[in-house]
C-alpha cells in the first residue's frame, strides 16, 4: 500500500520546468498509479488533451488512484517523460495522440511488467498496449451534416492540425456530411501542420472566412483555439472538436465533434483495477458513445437537430456508412477532400 500523496501546488518558479515534472492533481492510498503524458498542445488545451485528463481526474476522484500528468512542449519531451513515469512505477502510462507512438513503442518494449495506453495509434503490437481508437469520422460526419443544414453561404472551412491517416478520418467524415446535406456545398480545407500553433489557425480562419466561409470546423488541438477566436471576431460559426467547446464563444461555437477520450482513459483506469486491461485495440463508436455531436444545442434550429437525429439512427444501424479512407471517400464523393 502506498503512502497517502497530498495534491502538488506549482509555485511560479516551477512553472518554467512544468514539462519535466508530474502534476500531482489527485492522489489516494491506493496501489495504483496512473500517468497521463499530453502532446504538445498541453493539458489545458480545450480539446483532446484536456478531455483525457479530466476523465483521469474523475478516476482519480471516483476510483481511490493516483493520476498525475507531464506535459510535453516539444517531441522532445516524449521520451524523458515516458522515462519519469517509468522510474516512479507507475502502473498504467497514457500517451494522449499518435504522436507519442514511438516513445511508447520504445517504453512499452523495455518494460512489460508496465501497462501502457495510447489513444488515436493502433500500430503498436505489444500485449502491455493498449490502443484506445475512435470513429472521428462518425462525429465529423455529424458536424458536417449540421453545417451543410446551417450555412447560409453554401460555403464552410476546415482546419486540420496535421494531415495523416487518423486525422483525416476527421476530413472524411465532415466533408461527407456536409455534402449529403447540402450537395451544393463547397469545402474549404486548411492543415496548419501543427497542434500548438493558435496564431496560425486564427490565420487560416480567417482565410475561409474572407472567401466567404460562414461556418469553420477545427480539429486541431490548441490550434483551433485561434479558429474560435477568428469566428467570433468575424461573427460565424465555429464547431469545436474532441470535447464540448462551448464554453470558450458560446455565441460562436455551434457544436462539436466530440470523441469521448474522458471516457476511455476513465474505463482504461477501472480495467486496470479489475486486471482486465489488456493489449490490443478498443474502438469507440457512436452505436458505443464513444463520439456524437455536444449536448449543447442552442445555436442549433430544432429542424437540423431532427435531421442529425435522424442520421444517427442510420450510421447505428449501418444504413449510412462513413468512409474513413481516402478509396472508400473518392468512390462516393470523387476528390473532393484534398488534404489526402
Amino acid at each position: 500500500m502506498r503512502k497517502k500523496v497530498m495534491a502538488a501546488v506549482l509555485t511560479a518558479a516551477m512553472v518554467a520546468s512544468v514539462s519535466a515534472m508530474p502534476q500531482m492533481v489527485a492522489a489516494a492510498d491506493d496501489e495504483f498509479k496512473i500517468g497521463l503524458i499530453t502532446d504538445v498542445g498541453g493539458v489545458n488545451d480545450g480539446s483532446f488533451n484536456q478531455s483525457a485528463w479530466e476523465g483521469l481526474e474523475k478516476a482519480g476522484e471516483e476510483l481511490g488512484v493516483e493520476v498525475n500528468y507531464l506535459e510535453s512542449a516539444t517531441d522532445a519531451d516524449y521520451q524523458p517523460n515516458m522515462e519519469t513515469f517509468v522510474d516512479e512505477d507507475y502502473d498504467l502510462i497514457i500517451s494522449v495522440g499518435y504522436m507519442l507512438a514511438d516513445a511508447t513503442r520504445e517504453a512499452a518494449e523495455a518494460n512489460p511488467d508496465t501497462k501502457f495506453a495510447i489513444i488515436d495509434d493502433s500500430s503498436i503490437d505489444l500485449p502491455n498496449v493498449t490502443s484506445l481508437m475512435f470513429k472521428a469520422e462518425q462525429a465529423s460526419y455529424l458536424v458536417g451534416y449540421v453545417a451543410g443544414l446551417t450555412t447560409k453561404t453554401n460555403n464552410i472551412g476546415f482546419v486540420v492540425g496535421m494531415t495523416n491517416e487518423t486525422m483525416n478520418q476527421f476530413g472524411y467524415g465532415y466533408c461527407a456530411g456536409a455534402i449529403d446535406a447540402n450537395p451544393d456545398i463547397t469545402v474549404q480545407q486548411f492543415n496548419a501542420n501543427s497542434f500548438a500553433d493558435s496564431a496560425t489557425g486564427k490565420t487560416m480562419a480567417n482565410t475561409a472566412i474572407t472567401n466567404g466561409a460562414d461556418i469553420v470546423f477545427q480539429a486541431a488541438g490548441a490550434t483551433g483555439l485561434g479558429v474560435i477566436e477568428a469566428c467570433q471576431e468575424a461573427g460565424v460559426y465555429a464547431i469545436g472538436v474532441d470535447s464540448d467547446q462551448s464554453s470558450i464563444a458560446p455565441k460562436t461555437v455551434l457544436t462539436s465533434a466530440m470523441k469521448r477520450v474522458d471516457n476511455a482513459v476513465y474505463d482504461a483506469v477501472q480495467e486496470l483495477i479489475d486486471d482486465k486491461l489488456e493489449g490490443g485495440v478498443q474502438t469507440f463508436d457512436l452505436a458505443a458513445g464513444g463520439v456524437d455531436i455536444a449536448p449543447s444545442q442552442d445555436l442549433i434550429s430544432d429542424d437540423v437537430i431532427k435531421a442529425v437525429d435522424e442520421v444517427k439512427e442510420k450510421i447505428i444501424s449501418g444504413d449510412v456508412v462513413i468512409p474513413d479512407n481516402k478509396d472508400d471517400f473518392e468512390a462516393k464523393y470523387g476528390d473532393v477532400y484534398v488534404l489526402d
